[in-house]
Formats: structure tokens, C-alpha cells, sequence
């Protein structure tokens, strides 16, 4: 199996648990991951600190790059990083993506992903949706794009918060191309 290049970037909406979870089992799967880059906007260190009450962010074993470090290998196509995750993706972020604004790491890796024709997965944080949302999702699905909303899934009886969100964080590392062992419908009922 190919050794993935990731950039994840977390953004200032709600949902820094899935995030956490995220960084969590990327540490997990590491053996599978060439590089790992992380990106944080401001709000989305603010919005860690006050959902999660911590700032363990900084202390996962991944290079973390300024929002503004356009130096980082990620910002230019020859860096050949395959896969960006932005998760939680705020709709402002999504709506900079969708109209080709690169004005932070985060938007210029996502249009490098973009351009470049590799994946880019905006775990999308917001309800209910306005027609401007729609509409981005839209145009980021057709530049290619994958839109994963954070919609938990219940039908693997999840017991806790935590278990919850994971079953957003599995998706996502199914759709980065990681493999792991998890709960697959039809495989683990009793």
C-alpha cells in the first residue's frame, strides 16, 4: 500500500471533537502516512479550548504550519501531498474554496488539492443550510471535491460522545483511502 501525504486543516466551526478524533486515529495509522501536515485558523484554537477545555492540539506528533506559512510544502502542487481533510469545515471556508479565494494555507492547499486533481474532503459543520451553502457544496463536488458532512451515524450503537463522533471519523478515513478496522454494517451485527 502507497504512503499517504495529509494535510489536515481545522477551521473554526463547531465540532473540534471531530478533529481530536481525527488527529487520534491518524496517530493510529501513522504506519500508512508518508507526511502529515496540520493547519488551525485562530478561531478553530479558540473553539478547541472551549469545547474541549484543552489545547492538546499541540501535542500530536504532526508538523502544524502557521495560517499564514504559504512556505509550507502542501502550497505548491510539487509537493505531491494526495489527500487534505478539513474538518470541522466552517461554510465560510467552504465558500472561499467554492469562488477560487486562496487567502490562507487553508485555502491554498484546498485549491492546490483541487487543481492538482487529488482528494480534498470538507467535513462540513453547519444546519440547517442556506441556499448560498447548497450551492458551494455544489461547486466544490463539481471541481471535485467530497463533501462528508458531520452526520453521525447510530446503526454500530454508539455509547459515547466520543463514540459518536467517531462514527463521522471513520468515514472519513474510508474516504482518505486509510485502512482500518472498524465497524462495517453487515459485518458486525450480532
Amino acid at each position: 500500500m502507497r504512503k499517504r501525504k495529509i494535510v489536515v486543516a481545522i477551521t473554526g466551526a463547531s465540532g473540534a471533537i471531530y478533529a481530536k478524533i481525527l488527529l487520534d486515529k491518524l496517530v493510529k495509522l501513522q504506519d500508512q502516512i508518508a507526511a502529515a501536515g496540520v493547519v488551525m485558523s485562530d478561531n478553530a484554537k479558540d473553539v478547541w479550548q472551549y469545547e474541549l477545555g484543552h489545547q492538546d492540539y499541540q501535542n500530536y506528533p504532526f508538523t502544524f504550519y502557521s495560517k499564514s506559512d504559504f512556505m509550507a510544502p502542501f502550497a505548491s502542487g510539487s509537493a505531491k501531498y494526495d489527500t487534505m481533510i478539513i474538518v470541522p469545515c466552517s461554510m465560510g471556508t467552504m465558500g472561499r474554496i467554492a469562488t477560487g479565494i486562496s487567502n490562507d494555507l487553508t485555502t491554498r492547499a484546498a485549491d492546490v488539492i483541487l487543481k492538482e486533481r487529488r482528494k480534498l474532503i470538507l467535513v462540513a459543520r453547519d444546519t440547517p443550510l442556506n441556499l448560498i451553502h447548497i450551492t458551494n457544496m455544489k461547486t466544490v463536488t463539481e471541481a471535485g471535491g467530497i463533501i462528508c458532512p458531520a452526520i453521525p451515524s447510530f446503526y454500530s450503537r454508539p455509547q459515547t460522545i466520543e463514540e459518536v463522533a467517531l462514527t463521522v471519523v471513520n468515514r472519513i478515513i474510508d474516504l482518505a483511502g486509510l485502512d482500518d478496522d472498524t465497524y462495517r454494517w453487515g459485518e458486525n451485527q450480532a
